[in-house]
């Protein structure tokens, strides 16, 4: 086993795996395909490991356990550090692993993605707005919400993590 595949301890006796509900792939296959083209359409222009930092944050926050899998692994793939992902759902106590531009994206990926919080502050539009030009903040709030569609639609479906290899979905 890598250090990014899913157990850590082959001889546990983990938990029996949750059944998938449906394959949405395979039922609405018009549909996938349609989000598979937004995804790469909403990825133009980002730092990608920026991009999986969002795409992790989200799914946290959305529970999502297959994109968590597999954002995970790809920005561990990428060079990303486990540290800086462990410490991802604690960013505001652990600001000084990202960068200002890091968490006005992550900043800005909580209020869009819990809009019953009361929409997205201007106070955190503005500081995302001074890291970012209008064309990458188009990108990013693109990002961000094709992401919460991706997380919605694997939580549905009960998507089972652990299966995906890094790079799968790639384009």
């Amino acid at each position: 086993m890598t250090k990014i595949e899913h157990h850590t301890n082959p001889a546990a006796d983990y938990a029996p795996e949750r059944a998938p509900r449906l394959p949405i792939a395979q039922l609405a296959p018009e549909v996938y395909k349609a989000m598979y083209k937004l995804e790469v359409a909403s990825r133009q222009g980002i730092d990608p490991v920026l991009l999986e930092l969002v795409k992790i944050r989200a799914s946290q926050i959305n529970h999502c356990a297959f994109c968590l899998d597999m954002h995970t692994k790809d920005a561990l793939a990428a060079g990303e550090s486990v540290e800086r992902i462990i410490q991802l759902s604690a960013w505001e106590e652990s600001q000084h692993f990202y960068t200002p531009k890091e968490i006005a994206a992550i900043e800005l990926t909580e209020a869009v993605t819990v809009l019953t919080d009361g929409f997205v502050p201007d106070e955190v539009y503005d500081r995302v707005a001074k890291h970012f030009d209008e064309t990458e903040l188009a990108q990013l709030i693109s990002a961000i919400t094709v992401i919460n569609a991706w997380n919605r639609l694997g939580v549905s479906a009960r998507t089972a993590p652990g299966h995906y290899t890094p790079g799968q979905f790639k384009h």
